[in-house]
């Protein structure tokens, strides 16, 4: 069993083999978002702070911030926006950028222990960002790519896993603390990129021992009704290991999955996460233990004659 601790100042988030699946919320991400991308860029954090607070009222228990925007001072708008979302939840938080000097930002002003988003098998790349999550004290997202790309071979993005996890060990980074990205493929361009990834996630978890994460949505790109094939896709994926995803949880047919495949891989104890969140109310006149007021079992009966 591994266990991936990730904190905030007052909460602990746990990914782990046998426990509940970590929803980590995407919203916070310029990526494809004019507006926000504009608004970061000015100062202005008011959809950040919107965004923040409903990705954990809709379920995430954690949520990733970045700040890629071009020709911005990324460092320090991701800094700021990690000190924001800090402010206004408990929710650990992953830091997420490809600029090392914007990481180290974040981590700076940071309260607890992060999730780095994240590390390739690149040798550039693993000497300079491994340094710095061992330097405070973080976990961090390994993506399995490396010089030569993304392989469609799911053998091979194995092995550049492989290699992470080896060369976090020499820096003193526990493998519990690497939680590897097996990258979800378009299953509309590659017929077999669910099969693949199924199996590579049970080897990430039989034979190197680690947690997983990945973008879920990934799966359905190009194809018609992609929360319905997401939905089914991380079911599946919860069933084969995999133990977080960097997803939207705004999305009810994706949440519903989840929370379903929880039940099914017995991560939700008497099933009560389940019931607080799809139990009915009670109606009005309802009786919580003998049932509707005034009918037939309600009723007092009465003496013959009476």
């Amino acid at each position: 069993m591994t266990d991936t601790i990730i904190s905030s100042a007052s909460k602990e988030v746990v990914i782990g083999f046998e426990r509940p699946f970590v929803i980590i919320g995407e919203r916070i991400n310029p990526t494809g978002r004019k507006q926000l991308a504009a608004e970061m860029a000015a100062g202005d954090y008011s959809r950040v702070k919107a965004d923040a607070l409903a990705q954990v009222q809709a379920g995430a228990q954690m949520l990733d911030v970045n700040a890629g925007i071009p020709m911005a001072d990324e460092p320090r708008i991701l800094a700021e926006a990690v000190q924001l979302v800090q402010s206004l939840t408990n929710a650990p938080l992953s830091i997420d950028s490809s600029i090392v000097a914007a990481l180290e930002a974040g981590l700076a002003v940071y309260k607890g222990k992060a999730l780095v988003n994240s590390v390739t098998g690149e040798e550039e790349r693993l000497e300079i960002v491994l340094p710095l999550v061992k330097k405070y004290g973080a976990a961090v997202v390994a993506i399995s790519n490396d010089e030569t790309g993304i392989s469609e071979d799911p053998d091979v993005r194995f092995e550049v896993a492989r290699k992470i996890v080896n060369r976090a060990a020499d820096y003193g980074i526990h493998h519990s603390d690497v939680v590897v990205d097996p990258l979800v493929m378009p299953v509309g361009a590659l017929n077999d990129a669910g099969r693949a990834v199924f199996r590579l996630v049970r080897r990430l978890r039989e034979e190197l021992k680690v947690n997983t994460t990945c973008g879920a949505s990934n799966f359905s790109f190009g194809l018609p009704n992609r929360h319905g094939l997401n939905a089914s896709f991380l079911s599946m994926l919860i069933g084969a290991g995999m133990t977080s995803a960097i997803t939207n949880p705004l999305h009810l047919e994706e949440m519903t999955a989840v929370l379903g495949a929880d039940v099914a891989m017995g991560h939700d104890p008497n099933c009560m996460r389940w019931i607080q969140k799809y139990r009915e109310p009670l109606a009005t006149g309802d009786d919580p233990v003998g049932g509707r007021r005034g009918g037939r079992e309600g009723r007092r009966r009465r003496a013959p004659g009476s």
